[in-house]
């Protein structure tokens, strides 16, 4: 930035004002009191001259300072001393003298404008114009065609504007202006304007962060809590069925090696990973079941071959019950006896192949 813009502090738009005119900090706060209590005598001595016991003089001392006041405004006779310092004289703009001149704005160098208790100063800067008003957040550039009627305006609005005649102090932004030409894209706010998007915008994030704090803070937490909750629930039965899976897997596991027989080999082997606890309790029930008949049949069978034993060891150690004739014939009787048992055994092998066969049939259902 190499212009310079003295931004609103206060009242203080007097002070800036003559800044902003003359590109740099050339008067203070102090610096224009004083130049208001001079002011201040001139007029009290002017009065006195009337007599000092007279009722204008005492009305006069009681009236407060009316070039300046504590809040910072400074009225237009110290605004106008303190240019005569440098030379430079107000003329007012909408006076018939000045009007006279017929004087095209374009033309001329500055202007000091006044509403009320506010100055501001337009200013030209190289080639161009700008409105270096203190409540702007930076200065607004002004173009020829539009400086009279911006003028115009002003004077509507019931302000006073005063042309700057003389010769300004050199200054940086005017020499580097001359050689260059800005754009602006975009006009500068107003200060006000500016606060009141920040505090919007503060308020905004304020109330954003809370409606934050209570859902994400201690709703969403809570939240978070609760599903932690759940998926600490979930793991802890989906753990407690793997286990209770493994157990039922390894009591049947136990079970089929503890068996002297190969009946398990008849029964579909399933991936216990694909089972539900349910499933393996039913299959493992079954399983017992088949145990349990099995075991019953066969016990059956061994009682049906001990009685056919005890017969055969009854008849052979009775031989006088039957009558022999011969060797011949002795020998055919113990080929009849050996055949009825042969006859026996197999009958005894074939209902076991029949049991195995419907226990094939049950397990593959």
């Amino acid at each position: 930035k190499v212009y310079f813009h003295e931004k609103q502090e206060g009242s203080l738009c007097a002070q800036h004002c003559l800044n902003n005119l003359l590109q740099g900090e050339y008067f203070s706060p102090v610096e224009l009191s004083s130049i208001a209590h001079q002011l201040d005598e001139e007029e009290r001595m002017r009065m006195a001259e009337g007599g000092v016991t007279s009722e204008d003089y005492r009305t006069f001392l009681q009236q407060p300072s009316g070039n300046m006041d504590d809040s910072g405004f400074f009225s237009i006779q110290v605004i106008s001393n303190a240019l005569k310092v440098w030379g430079l004289e107000l003329i007012l703009f909408n006076s018939p003298e000045y009007q006279r001149l017929r004087i095209d704005p374009i033309n001329e160098r500055s202007f000091i404008c006044n509403y009320k208790e506010h100055w501001f100063t337009v200013r030209k800067l190289g080639k161009q114009w700008f409105n270096l008003n203190s409540l702007l957040t930076g200065p607004e550039l002004i173009s020829d065609t539009y400086l009279a009627l911006f003028l115009a305006q002003l004077q509507q609005e019931g302000y006073s504007i005063f042309v700057v005649k003389g010769d300004l102090p050199d200054c940086e932004a005017d020499q580097l202006l001359q050689m260059i030409r800005v754009q602006q894209m975009h006009r500068p706010k107003l200060i006000g304007e500016e606060l009141a998007q920040l505090k919007e915008q503060r308020v905004h994030k304020t109330d954003l962060e809370r409606v934050l704090e209570a859902n994400d803070g201690s709703g969403m937490l809570d939240e978070d809590e609760e599903d932690l909750q759940r998926a600490l629930a979930l793991s802890r039965q989906e753990i407690d069925m793997e286990d209770e899976e493994a157990d039922l897997r390894r009591a049947i596991q136990l079970s089929m090696q503890g068996s002297s027989r190969n009946i398990s080999q008849d029964i579909p082997q399933t991936s216990g990973t694909n089972l539900t606890s349910e499933e393996l309790r039913k299959r493992r029930e079954a399983y017992f079941e088949n145990e349990t008949r099995i075991s019953k049949q066969q016990q059956q069978q061994q009682q049906q071959q001990q009685q056919l034993q005890g017969d055969l060891s009854e008849q052979s150690s009775h031989p006088c019950e039957r009558p022999t004739t011969s060797s011949g014939a002795l020998g055919s009787d113990l080929g009849d006896a050996m055949g009825e048992e042969d006859m026996l055994q197999a009958a005894v092998t074939m209902s076991l192949e029949t049991v195995r066969n419907d226990l094939k049939t049950e397990g593959k259902k």
